[in-house]
């Protein structure tokens, strides 16, 4: 045990030694190692955003779309292709579903919001005042829609606190203001609670602009839907909603010409398709590791070369072909875990820095993966140069100048 105790203090040593070329030796499984644990540490904060994005609107919603959009555990490239749209005669059918709680049907499309000189892109997403419900959405400032304002047509809007806050500068202060929509005014009734989402694939709740769908028919003169959402009763399993939901559908359409999508499903697509992502980014990332360890094994061959007169002494003095071999290993082990250590420790500052803007963390998998990968590196590119060291001759050794 002492022996590799005083290899492993002799190989510090040496670093100490040579500070700059230690740290510039280490620079690329510093970077390698940075790289792919923040690249996880994003990938499992991704999950983690969309389950809770998930789980917060809750698990009996079932979505009714146009086309084929599911394949095979992903996301169809021919789902949109489809001609139909949704009418009142396929919420009327629904609505006679008996595992359905309620039928919400939802108009959406991207526009520009104006007040005053200021203008703002933001999604319209005209519904039923049920949209609320389905959706886990409570009003910060004012009050939501209600029926009766889906009966009257009112010119009334309720808003994402984003765009609330982009417009007016304020959330409260969007609150009764007028905004103008293709030259239509509504009146603000509500500014909603901050409810997240955007920026990773899905819909940001917080930038729409939502109103009775009665009202939105100046936008949609057709009267079609873009989406039907129903959310089953809570003593009802999902997959009997599911197949209620599509058997209604059938009576009028192809199985081809729509979708009838659950949470779990849409959870499970969108994470299949940010998994590969994270996968093919951290292959990318991990050639930088390579890159390192090849930096090792260089200034390994270096090392070596400037040590051959102590490598003949050691022979000299009795070591083995394997003490010099050991010796040199050790060494460029040592200092992939430095770099591996540095570059964790970089991560883990990162990381700090930006969980309270998106929830990422580095779990124990992380750090197991940067130590045991920058460890194998010292062992691979560190047995060339090693070998070549173990395999001097001593007198030539001694006599090298």
């Amino acid at each position: 045990m002492s022996h590799y105790i005083f290899i492993l203090k002799s190989a510090f040593e040496d670093f100490s030694r040579n500070k700059g070329r230690t740290f510039l030796t280490s620079l690329g499984i510093v970077i390698g190692v940075l790289s792919v644990v923040i690249l996880i540490a994003f990938g499992l904060g991704l999950r983690k955003y969309i389950n809770d994005q998930f789980q917060s609107l809750g698990s009996n919603l079932i979505r009714v779309v146009p086309g084929q959009i599911l394949r095979s555990g992903g996301f169809s490239s021919t789902g949109s292709m489809t001609t139909i749209r949704f009418d009142f005669r396929d919420i009327l059918k629904l609505e006679r579903v008996k595992s359905a709680e309620f039928v919400i049907p939802i108009v959406t499309r991207s526009i520009t919001v104006s007040m005053g000189k200021g203008t703002e892109p933001a999604t319209l997403y005209a519904s039923t005042a049920d949209i609320f419900l389905a959706l886990n959405l409570k009003a910060q400032y004012g009050d939501i829609f209600t029926k009766n304002d889906v009966d009257k047509r009112s010119k009334i809007a309720v808003i994402g606190p984003k765009i609330a806050a982009k417009l007016f500068g304020n959330e409260d202060a969007a609150l009764g203001k007028n905004i103008k929509i293709d030259s239509q005014t509504f009146k603000i009734e509500g500014v909603l609670e901050a409810k997240g989402g955007g920026g990773f694939g899905g819909p940001d709740l917080d930038s729409f602009i939502y109103m009775p769908h009665t009202t939105a028919q100046v936008f949609n003169p057709d009267k079609k839907f873009y989406a039907i959402i129903v959310k089953s009763k809570s003593d009802v399993n999902i997959e009997t909603a599911k197949q209620e939901v599509k058997t209604a559908m059938l009576k009028r359409y192809k199985e081809d010409d729509f979708s009838v999508i659950d949470q779990a499903e849409l959870q499970g697509a969108i994470e299949s398709i940010f998994g590969v992502m994270n996968t093919v980014l951290v292959a990318i990332a991990a050639v930088s590791l390579i890159v390192g360890g090849i930096g090792i094994m260089n200034i390994m061959y270096v090392t070596v070369t400037e040590r051959i007169k102590e490598i003949g002494i050691r022979r000299a003095l009795g070591a083995r072909t394997s003490d010099i071999l050991l010796q040199f290993l050790v060494e460029s082990v040592a200092l992939s875990i430095l770099g591996g250590l540095m570059g964790l420790g970089l991560a883990y500052g990162i990381v700090l820095l930006i969980q309270n803007i998106f929830p990422a963390y580095i779990d124990l998998n992380s750090v197991i993966l940067a130590l045991g990968v920058s460890s194998i590196i010292g062992v691979v590119f560190g047995v060339f140069p090693a070998k070549k060291a173990a395999d001097l001759s001593p007198i030539d050794a001694i006599r090298n100048e």
